[in-house]
């Protein structure tokens, strides 16, 4: 569902879903919302299952076109494609569209799964296959499940929850133990000095917790590390 100008409600569906305030009237509407959150997981394994092998790309929304990170998701995408991979993103704009581009332009399978937002924000066009969610955590399972390595590029607070969401599941093993790779040295490197220096220094974080991840500048060591298989692009 679409909304824009008059139409765009004031709050979202998980907002909603998670207010515990006001009436009792929550007790008589929540079992309702339990099958509109069914429907959306029926939806998306159905539509996601013979998408083949796929990988999770994430990355900042407010990148802009024609920087060289955003072509270096354009890059990442055509050589997931060329290396028989579907990428799937959150559909959106910036580093999610570049990535979408170049997996479509190389006609791969371009995956977009959207979240409905309290702003505008529909698929980009360069998606070939998409969904849009009205929770994050049913879309948090599409990308589990249906991932095979994520690749994560700069980003704000929505790149970090999947970041560290991802991390978490693979250091207490509740998912199947995948690749994880941070796109950009310069942006990612103070981040993991942090980890390195306070988290594990204090204790909070084993040393072998931070090979978890890979961090790099190149897209033939991106494609490679998620995939197993040497790109064919000339990196960046």
């Amino acid at each position: 569902m679409i909304r824009r100008e008059g139409q765009v409600q004031p709050t979202t569906t998980d907002q909603r879903l998670l207010a515990g305030r006001g009436d009792t009237g929550w007790v008589h509407t929540d079992p309702w919302r339990v099958m509109r959150i069914q429907a959306e997981f029926v939806e998306g394994f159905g539509t996601l299952a013979e998408v083949g092998p796929a990988i999770g790309v994430f990355g900042s929304a407010r990148t802009a076109r024609n920087t060289p990170m955003w072509q270096s998701g354009v890059e990442i995408g055509r050589a997931l494609a060329e290396a028989g991979y579907a990428v799937i993103t959150g559909g959106g704009p910036g580093i999610m569209e570049a990535v979408n581009k170049g997996a479509a332009q190389a006609g791969g399978v371009s995956v977009g799964l959207g979240i409905e937002l309290p702003f505008e924000q529909s698929l980009n066009k360069h998606v070939t296959l998409g969904i849009n969610f009205r929770y994050f955590f049913a879309r948090k399972v599409m990308f589990l499940k249906y991932s095979k390595g994520f690749v994560v590029m700069p980003g704000g607070f929505g790149t970090f929850d999947e970041l560290f969401e991802a991390l978490t599941l693979v250091q207490t093993k509740k998912v199947t133990s995948f690749p994880i790779v941070l796109f950009g040295t310069t942006y990612w490197s103070p981040l993991l000095d942090w980890v390195r220096n306070s988290a594990v220094a204090g204790g909070y974080v084993s040393e072998v917790d931070l090979e978890l991840v890979t961090i790099t500048d190149s897209v033939d060591e991106v494609i490679e590390a998620v995939t197993g298989v040497h790109s064919t692009s000339n990196g960046t």
